[in-house]
């Protein structure tokens, strides 16, 4: 329903906009020209970039998520209909002239209806495009089936992906064949059905505005529910916003917190987001806390951004490290030994702009045997997939390697020496809180603030996870064996 709610807002809003536009467009040179520079500007601009702003402006959910797809799905509805107005034969036109049309009856009498197929070809389009904003805005926190594709991304979970991919599918050929009905209905000339599929074109513009509006107050009250939950929620059964990132060892954390979160009556939302979206989500206090910090090296350009606007309440987990990993049959314990081990001479990172990958590239910049070797950035999912099948064909491989990690327990790792200390120091994951949360709601902030469990723990629900365990399971599994440990985390 979200995704559907998504769709149809940014390609109601983008049909409003677009279609006057598009009519400026067919009437004014100078419009086209302003118009049409901005609208190569807006299709030309990867789809991501838009997440910028639109956080800058709403923060994250769906509203920046309805932000951006408005401006990645309009450019198509303007052209079309510009298109559409200007292929209108000439001779209709100076007909229509010379029986005394006014402007605004040729537009609506003549030129509208006879681009009415170039119109909903562009509106079809829109709403493919904001479709395929989908996955791209669930890295602001936009709910709906982007998250899981994103999700099954980021871990490597092929069916999961498959599944959640399919569903877009399906949605996109449901709404693809409603748009070319709409317009295929209207195409008629039948003088005898001219009143019967007047009536049932009347019909299906009610229904469509009927499902609109239910869907806009949906939308509505479930943003004025999101934003009244930080400000009116009570102690007992408040709303609580856990925003994390999509990374192994935060998935484990996080559903651990939620459920225990939950078992003390709280009503608690986990949103998955980009690394750095998730600092400025707490500093706005958009989201209520997180377990994703990895202080000192890793996202300490975050920290030092947003430092003095979050409350920080020290690790929940100690001894993190980062280095780069290779499995134990490699003959090779530094970094200095590495030459040509690996044939292509990479090293397999996980996401562009994470903190490993950026020491990683420190590192090859650093050491003088490292000066052919690049570092291949792809995300955590993609990384430990490649890690799998290389120790299954006993291949070489080097990667950006961090424990607490699953792939610790599962595969014969080691961590190189790192003798210039170019992959920084020993690490520790911290909980970030927002600014206020402790007043509002002190007795879940104490429980976040209490939270704290070793790596062995977490590495015991990462695993499971991985192994095909749902992670609420997991995280269920986990607080059923420990409960003296809750009890700590949870008394008064």
């Amino acid at each position: 329903m979200s995704t559907l709610t998504l769709v149809i807002i940014s390609s109601l809003i983008s049909v409003i906009i677009g279609v006057p536009l598009g009519i400026l467009m067919s009437k004014s040179e100078v419009a086209k020209s302003i118009i049409t520079p901005v609208l190569d500007f807006m299709q030309t601009m990867p789809g991501f970039v838009y997440l910028i702003p639109a956080v800058a402006f709403f923060g994250i959910g769906m509203v920046p998520g309805v932000f951006a797809s408005v401006i990645f799905s309009l450019p198509p509805t303007v052209r079309m209909t510009n298109l559409g107005i200007r292929q209108v034969p000439t001779e209709l036109v100076e007909a229509s002239d010379s029986f005394g049309g006014t402007a605004w009856q040729k537009l609506f009498k003549l030129e509208m209806p006879l681009a009415k197929g170039n119109i909903f070809a562009g509106i079809n389009q829109t709403l493919m495009l904001a479709l395929s904003m989908v996955v791209i805005a669930s890295m602001i926190g936009a709910p709906g089936l982007g998250q899981g594709v994103l999700s099954a991304v980021q871990r490597s979970q092929v069916g999961s992906g498959f599944v959640f991919g399919l569903a877009i599918v399906i949605l996109a050929i449901i709404l693809d064949r409603f748009t070319q009905n709409l317009n295929s209905s209207g195409n008629k000339k039948s003088n005898e059905k001219t009143a019967t599929e007047g009536s049932k074109r009347n019909k299906i513009i009610a229904g469509v505005v009927a499902v609109v509006a239910i869907i806009v107050a949906i939308f509505a009250y479930s943003s004025m529910s999101g934003n009244d939950s930080g400000d009116a929620a009570s102690e007992n059964g408040g709303n609580i916003n856990l925003s994390y990132v999509e990374w192994d060892t935060e998935v484990a954390s996080t559903n651990v917190l939620a459920l225990v979160l939950e078992d003390q009556g709280y009503n608690v939302t986990q949103t998955p987001l980009d690394n750095a979206v998730n600092w400025e989500a707490i500093a706005n206090g958009e989201a209520d806390a997180t377990l994703s910090a990895w202080l000192p090296v890793t996202q300490k350009a975050q920290y030092d951004q947003f430092k003095d606007q979050v409350d920080e309440l020290g690790p929940h987990t100690e001894g993190a490290n980062l280095g780069l990993a290779v499995p134990e049959y490699m003959d090779v314990d530094s970094i200095e030994d590495l030459d040509d081990q690996v044939p292509d001479k990479e090293i397999i990172g996980i996401d562009p702009g994470a903190g490993v990958v950026s020491a990683a590239e420190d590192t090859v910049d650093a050491y003088d045997n490292l000066s052919d070797w690049k570092v291949t950035p792809s995300s955590s999912g993609a990384m430990t997939s490649q890690l799998g099948s290389a120790i299954k064909n006993e291949d070489p491989i080097v990667i950006t390697g961090w424990s607490p990690h699953w792939m610790f327990q599962r595969y014969d790792l080691k961590y190189l020496d790192d003798p210039q200390g170019t992959m920084g120091e020993e690490e520790h994951i911290d909980a970030l809180a927002r600014e206020g949360l402790k007043d509002d709601m002190p007795k879940a902030y104490q429980i976040i603030d209490n939270f704290n469990w070793d790596q062995e723990d977490m590495e015991t629900v990462m695993l499971d996870i991985e192994e095909g365990a749902d992670p609420e399971d997991a995280a269920r599994d986990w607080i059923n064996e420990n409960p003296d440990k809750v009890e700590e985390w949870t008394e008064e």
